[in-house]
């Protein structure tokens, strides 16, 4: 493969080459693209046959204690994730919280959630704190404070004077 297929083409023309057939670069660059693919999976099938011939090749004891291996290592991070459930609900976390908890044991993870809370516990008020919202006294402008004294529709309508046309 030469290095000119490899290095792409500039998008301004040369001056020995005034128009540029792009449709050929295009078709250029996709077959380069094709060949590039093959390979690429060829290569995966070798991983993939690579990987089964040293599979095969283990013995009985490597492959009992590879899987002896990951299954205590899921166990360990299902332990983890218990406990920070457990310290989660005494300590009253969400699950997002109780995500962020950090330690390994159930003392570590109790102390972290008590630092958690009293990180971002609502700060209290003092004397000296300024009211943070001031009450609202709310009366109505437009209408009279006073309620009429006629509540009942049929004498308010019979008071509004009617005028012929």
């Amino acid at each position: 493969m030469a290095d000119e297929e490899l290095t792409p083409s500039t998008d301004e023309p040369e001056a020995d080459q005034p128009h540029r057939d792009w449709q050929a670069e295009a078709t250029k660059w996709k077959a380069l693209a094709r060949k590039h693919e093959k390979a690429a999976k060829e290569n995966v099938d070798a991983a993939r046959r690579l990987a089964e011939i040293e599979e095969s090749g283990k013995s009985e004891q490597e492959r009992l204690a590879e899987a002896r291996q990951s299954a205590e290592e899921r166990a360990q991070s299902t332990e983890r994730e218990a406990g920070c459930l457990r310290v989660a609900l005494r300590k009253g976390l969400t699950d997002v919280q109780a995500r962020r908890l950090v330690g390994d044991t159930e003392d570590e993870l109790e102390a972290d959630a008590d630092e958690f809370l009293a990180t971002f516990a609502p700060a209290q008020a003092s004397d000296t704190d300024l009211p943070s919202r001031p009450r609202e006294r709310l009366r109505p402008g437009a209408r009279p404070e006073a309620t009429p004294d006629e509540t009942d529709p049929a004498p308010l309508a019979e008071a509004i004077p009617r005028s012929a046309f």
